[in-house]
């Protein structure tokens, strides 16, 4: 006997819905997984197509049900389906892997699986939408700003920028992420030769994601953070160096840069600092504008003495996601205009940004020498 193709059909329909294979309306999609392990310290980021309210949830091992230690959480309205049929493998140490899996039909559930686990960090980010959890494997000692800026050993120095994403271009084709990996290597030379550690958060011309640069900050445990950039302007008379700090609040005119290097709309930013509003930076920022301000001081000091007049636009408030995702003191500095043809003349001068380094430098060595001066001061 024949089944008529309609009944066969309807069938089919029936077991994809007892099996959750068909995706029922209004449900977004898990973008991507991404994970980055650094030691005790590991970054898991689920990248969505909406924003999302969730929370971690952590279960303890439970050998009686032959369950290991885990951390979840559920994604209300997105569908995977059979997209994760395998687990994604860590297996750093710290993660074994991270599961996604259709726990509802409704509902996308991420587990992640801990070899080794001592607290959990959860942020939401826009632009794209994403969540990122951070799991530590030992007991970080929560920092003391006041006592920290005199013990800083450590620097981070992120060249802004790099591989698919140019940043600013300027006068003559000239790059925002060439030169700022230029100054990088001459900033960590001579951060080295006054005895700190640097980390750079890329050596070659490589895309960097926001999450990685700041994943590799914590991983290396840094104390200071320095994120390198050049400008741009409409306007080619525009010159002059300024230098960044996050605050919650902001000031009207670094708006537009923000815009820029954060790659965000205005209407975009909006939410961006919104988001940002919500991350805990409040023991940070005094001590990251200490740090902006002794910085920019020197550069636009000591810079005319060879180079001429720089325009001292000042050390400022603005909503970067590289400083505001640093769990450290941390800096943005803008070391010209591009689109200046002076300015972008010194920038692609070797001898400019040696200067430039050796600056920044002196700055940050007098942010420790105040910050020793205060720790012996201290009871």
């Amino acid at each position: 006997m024949r089944v008529p193709k309609i009944q066969i059909a309807g069938l089919l329909l029936l077991v994809s819905v007892l099996l959750g294979l068909t995706r029922p309306s209004g449900l977004s999609d898990v973008i991507a997984v991404r994970h980055w392990s650094y030691g005790d310290y590991t970054r898991v980021v689920v990248e969505l197509a909406r924003p999302v309210s969730t929370k971690v949830v952590h279960l303890a091992e439970n050998p009686a049900a032959d369950k290991s230690e885990r951390l979840y959480l559920d994604l209300e309205g997105f569908w995977v389906g059979r997209d994760y049929e395998q687990a994604i493998v860590v297996g750093d140490g710290l993660l074994r892997a991270v599961r996604l899996g259709q726990n509802t039909r409704t509902k996308t559930r991420v587990v992640i699986d801990v070899e080794k686990y001592e607290r959990h960090r959860l942020m939401f980010l826009t632009h794209p939408d994403r969540v990122v959890i951070d799991v530590f494997g030992d007991s970080k000692r929560e920092r003391s700003p006041r006592l920290m800026q005199g013990k800083i050993r450590t620097v981070i120095v992120d060249p802004g920028h790099g591989g698919t994403d140019p940043g600013a271009i300027g006068i003559g084709g000239l790059r925002e992420k060439d030169v700022t990996l230029r100054l990088a290597r001459v900033l960590s030379k001579r951060l080295t030769e006054k005895g700190f550690e640097v980390v750079l958060t890329r050596t070659t011309d490589k895309a960097v994601s926001l999450e990685e640069r700041t994943a590799i900050a914590e991983a290396n445990r840094g104390d200071v953070f320095i994120s390198l950039h050049a400008n741009a302007a409409p306007r080619r008379s525009v010159n002059g160096i300024e230098t960044y700090y996050p605050d919650k609040n902001h000031e009207r005119h670094s708006l537009r840069v923000a815009m820029r290097e954060n790659g965000v709309t205005r209407e975009q930013l909006d939410d961006l600092q919104r988001t940002l509003a919500k991350l805990r930076i409040a023991e940070m920022s005094p001590q990251s504008a200490k740090l902006a301000t002794l910085v920019q001081a020197q550069l636009v000091t000591e810079l005319p003495s060879r180079y001429g007049k720089i325009q001292d636009l000042g050390a400022k408030k603005g909503p970067f996601y590289v400083l505001f995702l640093s769990n450290m003191p941390a800096i943005l500095v803008e070391a010209g205009f591009l689109t200046n043809r002076m300015e972008a003349k010194r920038l692609r001068n070797p001898e400019y940004l040696e200067s430039v380094a050796s600056q920044i430098t002196v700055g940050l060595e007098r942010y420790r020498q105040a910050g020793n001066e205060i720790a012996r001061r201290s009871p």
